[in-house]
């Protein structure tokens, strides 16, 4: 959705490049909000709640880690002492001494069988010899290469809570990233509505200070021939040339002011400050609505749900409830499942051989904290406090939020009302300039009086244009204050 959002958006700017920048409010949103830097920091911070949660949802799952290691000793492991494997190497001949001397006697008694019996002592001396020494070298460990290896599974069965409440956490830390881009969403569209406005306030005084000089160079012009005739004195040139020098001046600062604001504009859509841009409402002579947007019988409780900042505020709260349960849990038992295959070389299964052998195990654990001297209920407390003070700021912020839909809506009536005054002054501001006009041609009315009608028009023209603008940004600042601000509106 990210993906096709980016393409319409820079779609509709290659658009309004091909149209001679012709820009509306709706194409000015889409791309303040396609170049946005803090939008685009809010979508990473989805992103980063997104995984957090999908890490969070693993705990729930078995945890596989294998480990091994390898060590090289400068001596082995000895079962046998020094003395022990001596009198095994020498058994034979401990054994052999009394034998010859066996041998020696029936010797004695039978001479035919002396020869026979010594070679058969020797015999069995250098046998048991040879046997000890075997048996010396068998329980040799060989251990001075060891290696090691194990495969390990652990499955939790009961963390006092804390996973299950861990997830919450994270699901609601997601939302709450989604509800701060949406603020950040409205705050972008509100700041490029006002500078849209402002671009288009300023272009329409722009066109009525134009039409103001142009009038009174006019004047000027007709004022040199009745001074050249007689008919009028150099005070009266000398006035309406004060008032050309006035209105000159106030185009300069319409036009200053103006190109500083389509800056802004461009700034905000992510525009080159130089790029000429046009905005379709410039071009409109009447910026009154119709159907003005209704004030009366809001629903707060609809105003609430649709504020990002209450929503986050709601979901802070449940996250902080959530949190109580993470403190305490640390505190209650924990079991967990384990289970794991174990190798070492040289094995021990049968006798110290080099050769990689292992066995299997399964077990369970059980972690059980029985006294930290009143720790976890204090922890717990403060958990409990810091949960509270959340829904403090949360009720808190429902109440400011229902001064400022009040506050909203008493601004967009009074708007509405000043609109109406405005075009009332405007109208006989055109009547007066009108009477005062025909009065000049005639010769009845001095120059003055001219004068000042058509200050009192331009005035009435500005203030009218004031008042269009401001009803439609007061609408503006009550949508956001309902939390129906969206880039469609």
């Amino acid at each position: 959705m990210k993906k096709i959002f980016c393409f319409f958006a820079l779609l509709a700017f290659t658009l309004t490049l091909k149209a001679q920048t012709m820009l509306s409010l709706d194409s000015c949103r889409t791309l303040a909000i396609a170049n946005n830097k803090h939008l685009l920091i809010s979508r990473e911070n989805i992103k980063a709640a997104r995984y957090e949660k999908k890490a969070a949802f693993t705990n729930f799952l078995p945890n596989i880690s294998a480990a091994g290691g390898y060590m090289r000793s400068s001596r082995e492991l000895s079962l046998l002492s020094d003395a022990q494997k001596g009198a095994l190497s020498g058994i034979g001949t401990t054994l052999g001494t009394p034998l010859q001397q066996a041998a020696q006697a029936l010797g004695q008694l039978f001479p035919e069988l002396g020869g026979q019996l010594s070679a058969l002592g020797e015999s069995l001396t250098g046998a048991m010899n040879s046997a000890g020494s075997s048996l010396v070298d068998a329980f040799r460990t060989d251990t001075r290469n060891m290696y090691a290896g194990a495969l390990t599974l652990t499955q939790p069965l009961y963390m006092g809570g804390k996973i299950r409440a861990y997830n919450k956490i994270t699901r609601y830390a997601e939302e709450l990233a989604r509800q701060q881009h949406n603020s950040g969403m409205q705050e972008v569209i509100l700041s490029t509505d006002q500078a849209y406005w402002q671009v288009v306030s300023l272009a329409n005084k722009k066109k009525l200070a134009e039409g103001y000089l142009e009038l009174l160079q006019k004047i000027e012009s007709d004022m040199d021939k009745m001074i050249a005739e007689g008919v009028a004195t150099k005070a009266d040139g000398l006035s309406v040339k004060v008032k050309v020098n006035e209105a000159e001046m106030t185009l300069t600062k319409v036009n200053d002011g103006l190109t500083l604001a389509r800056m802004l504009l461009c700034q905000l859509c992510g525009i080159d400050l130089s790029t000429p841009i046009t905005l379709a409402d410039e071009q409109e002579e009447d910026l009154s609505d119709n159907a003005p947007m209704p004030t009366r019988d809001i629903d707060m409780n609809s105003v609430y749900a649709l504020r990002p900042e209450i929503r986050s505020l709601e979901l802070a709260t449940q996250m902080y409830h959530q949190k109580v349960n993470v403190v305490r849990a640390d505190y209650l038992p924990s079991i967990a499942l384990i289970g794991g295959y174990t190798a070492t070389n040289p094995s021990v299964f049968n006798s110290f051989e080099n050769k990689f052998k292992g066995m299997w195990n399964v077990g369970v654990t059980v972690s059980l904290p029985i006294w930290h001297w009143g720790e976890g209920i204090y922890k717990v407390k403060a958990a409990k406090s810091a949960a509270r003070i959340a829904q403090y700021q949360l009720d808190d912020a429902k109440e400011k939020i229902e001064l400022q839909v009040n506050q909203s809506a008493f601004q967009v009536n009074e708007a509405a009302k000043k609109l109406a005054m405005a075009e009332k002054n405007l109208e006989k501001a055109n009547e007066n300039l009108r009477y005062a006009t025909l009065g000049f041609e005639e010769g009845v009315i001095p120059t003055s009086n001219v004068l000042e009608a058509h200050t009192a028009w331009l005035s009435a023209q500005s203030e009218k244009i004031d008042a269009q603008i401001d009803v439609k940004l007061t609408e503006i600042y009550l949508k956001k204050a309902t939390g129906q601000l969206t880039i469609n509106d």
